[in-house]
């Protein structure tokens, strides 16, 4: 219980001091905003305060800080360290950065962005990377809402899926505030519940479950065959950092009435995205008492499932009416994430093919020529299974987040010469770039190599690429 709360509290101080440190870096101005200049009553318009952060926590708060909390607390507690680091000194940077080079570059997703600063071949391979991420999670975000509704329904999956579809659809068509804007409050309410209340039935013991201290220590069933570094890092994906929110950040930096709201909007939901993913691995190590456990469960009934009997079982769903109504809303609060981040995810591509080919998005006509084919790609990949699906969005995540922390720190050179302040990005781009690259050379779906090739190989690619960075900002 001791580790659980220190990381908590550890995540919050990391957004008053780290957050605040960040954004003097950034300075803020008063310019106009984009929401501002060009309103279009579709994709910018100013909305309140409240309500742009409970669209970007649950725009971001996908299946990642839930699927991948869990999946990552197999290793055991050590994932808390990950967390809450990621968290405070590469997620939360990597968000704010992103969403306000967007506002300060008119809106314009990320793609462009990595584009201007980086050169047209990385234009070209974000643009790609971006697209095929977005159709990723969104295939990610109909199949695991629609498992998750079928076993709190009784209905069969393949007749909630085409449900969620036609949602996706109207959500990516659809302006902004006639959909996403009006239902978000409802689902947040539903989020913050599920949170707080598997957090409350772990720390009161219900079951008789112990949460278990912090193990400095590999506890993988399957031991030194699955390293802590750095499989650990990639699954987590998106409870530390992820590439997937740079594709979100564009959304509210299109919404927002001041710059000086990127903190509390950008940092903050990162940082409470990182509580959420805290919240699940600790349920997942201490529900199932064991990492065996927890991994035999994993594999047995997949993550749903997981997500089912941990929810029911720290809610009191088997014992009383009113806990299997806690039980259901806590539920509710699991499926708004995937469901409020397949939305956004479909609506970030079409704006990204948008920006690609200079189309004009006002005119339905125009959003339906891209939102078809994207929907209709997700549905044929939804067929396929999750697990297959889940490896390969993992790395491409972490890959775009690495890319993306990269043109941060390229854009602060440039804001302020002769200052340090692009290390807040080039220190975790450094560290990405090792993970990303030992991941692929090591994982199952990647090279499959001896760690004895990855890690040095790793390291060297992750020295190469600072190398290149410091090599390009020296030159005149």
């Amino acid at each position: 219980m001791i580790t659980f709360l220190s990381a908590i509290a550890a995540l919050l101080l990391g957004y008053i001091i780290y957050g605040g440190f960040v954004e003097r870096i950034f300075k803020p101005t008063d310019a106009p905003t984009p929401a501002v200049l060009h309103n279009d009553g579709v994709d910018y318009i100013p909305l309140p305060t409240w309500k742009n952060f409970l669209i970007h926590l649950l725009n971001i708060a996908g299946p990642g800080p839930i699927f991948g909390a869990l999946a990552g607390a197999i290793w055991g507690p050590v994932v808390y360290i990950w967390i809450v680091l990621g968290t405070i000194f590469a997620g939360g940077v990597h968000d704010y950065l992103s969403g306000m080079i967007s506002i300060r570059e008119d809106g314009k997703s990320i793609a462009e962005i990595v584009g201007h600063h980086l050169g047209n071949s990385m234009l070209l391979i974000m643009r790609i990377f971006s697209v095929v991420l977005l159709i990723l999670v969104g295939t990610v975000a109909m199949t695991v809402p629609a498992v998750l509704l079928s076993k709190l329904l009784g209905v069969a999956a393949t007749i909630i899926l085409p449900c969620i579809l036609l949602y996706y659809f109207l959500a990516t068509l659809l302006p902004i505030d006639t959909l996403i804007a009006r239902f978000y409050p409802i689902l947040g309410v539903c989020l913050i519940i599920m949170a707080l209340g598997i957090m409350s039935g772990m720390l009161l013991g219900v079951g008789g479950h112990t949460m278990p201290e912090m193990h400095l220590a590999n506890l993988h069933p399957k031991g030194d065959a699955m390293p802590i570094w750095s499989l650990m890092f990639i699954t987590v994906a998106c409870g530390a950092i992820s590439g997937f929110h740079s594709t979100q950040s564009p959304i509210i930096a299109r919404c927002l009435k001041s710059e000086h709201l990127g903190r509390p909007i950008f940092y903050g939901a990162m940082v409470a995205e990182g509580i959420i993913a805290l919240i699940w691995a600790s349920a997942g190590v201490t529900f199932y008492d064991n990492t065996n456990s927890l991994a035999m469960a994993m594999s047995e009934n997949g993550p749903a499932g997981v997500v089912y009997d941990i929810c029911v079982g720290f809610m009191g769903g088997n014992d009383n009416a009113a806990g299997y109504v806690a039980a259901t809303i806590a539920m509710l609060g699991v499926i708004a994430c995937p469901i409020t981040s397949g939305d956004t995810a479909f609506r970030s591509a079409r704006l990204t093919l948008a920006d690609w080919f200079n189309s004009n998005q006002s005119k339905c006509s125009n959003r339906i020529v891209f939102a078809v084919p994207l929907l209709a790609m997700g549905a044929i990949l939804s067929q396929i299974n999750f697990d297959i699906i889940w490896r390969y969005f993992s790395w491409i995540n972490q890959t775009l987040a690495t890319i993306v922390l990269w043109t941060c720190a390229t854009y602060l050179f440039h804001m302020e010469k002769g200052r340090k302040s692009w290390l807040i990005a080039a220190v975790p781009a450094t560290f990405m770039s090792a993970v990303i690259f030992t991941y692929i050379l090591q994982a199952e779906e990647g090279f499959r190599l001896s760690i004895d090739i990855c890690y040095p190989a790793g390291i060297i690619f992750a020295i190469i690429c600072a190398g290149r960075f410091f090599s390009s900002k020296i030159q005149p």
